[in-house]
């Protein structure tokens, strides 16, 4: 089996994996962690996977979630700035081949060479995103993009149920 065919099974797995726990997770954080837990552990150039929520006090701001991965400066992020908050401005994935070309980038690690970010939507509404950092240039392709927003897509879900049904009340 090649690495290409590797990765396609890898992701199907957490997907499939994903599905079930966000049909059935009872705390938020625990979900979330989760996820990353095993997006890290099951991509191997996908160095630093994490969650940057909107801050419900200060829409202008995103913060911090959780994360697998080297520790990151970056706890809090306005809108305005990086890769991250380009991806909530935007309204879109966003995807950067090179993060040393570009100048949103907030650096977080010399070893990070390109960058992933999906926004989260619940009732159409951005509320997180998650976003991806690998030490590999130009990691990030047509199928990780799909990956990223699949998994973005049922996070939403995961919210909006939780906030109609009150389930997930724990973290």
């Amino acid at each position: 089996m090649s690495i290409q065919e590797l990765a396609v099974e890898k992701r199907g797995e957490i997907l499939e994996w994903l599905e079930g726990a966000a049909a059935s997770s009872a705390s938020r954080a625990e979900l979330l962690q989760q996820t990353v837990d095993l997006i890290h552990g099951k991509l191997p150039t996908y160095n630093w996977v994490g969650f940057y929520m909107l801050d419900p006090a200060d829409a202008s701001m995103l913060e911090l979630g959780p994360f697998a991965g080297a520790a990151t400066p970056h706890t809090r992020i306005p809108v305005t700035e990086g890769i991250c908050g380009a991806a909530v401005a935007q309204g879109e994935t966003v995807v950067v081949d090179d993060v040393n070309a570009d100048p949103r980038y907030l650096s977080c690690s010399i070893e990070t060479k390109s960058e992933i970010v999906a926004p989260i939507r619940a009732h159409g509404e951005i509320i997180g995103e998650i976003d991806i950092d690998s030490h590999t240039a130009a990691a990030f392709g047509r199928e990780d993009r799909v990956f990223v927003e699949r998994c973005a897509e049922i996070l939403g879900r995961y919210f909006e149920i939780v906030k109609e049904s009150g389930r997930g009340a724990r973290g």
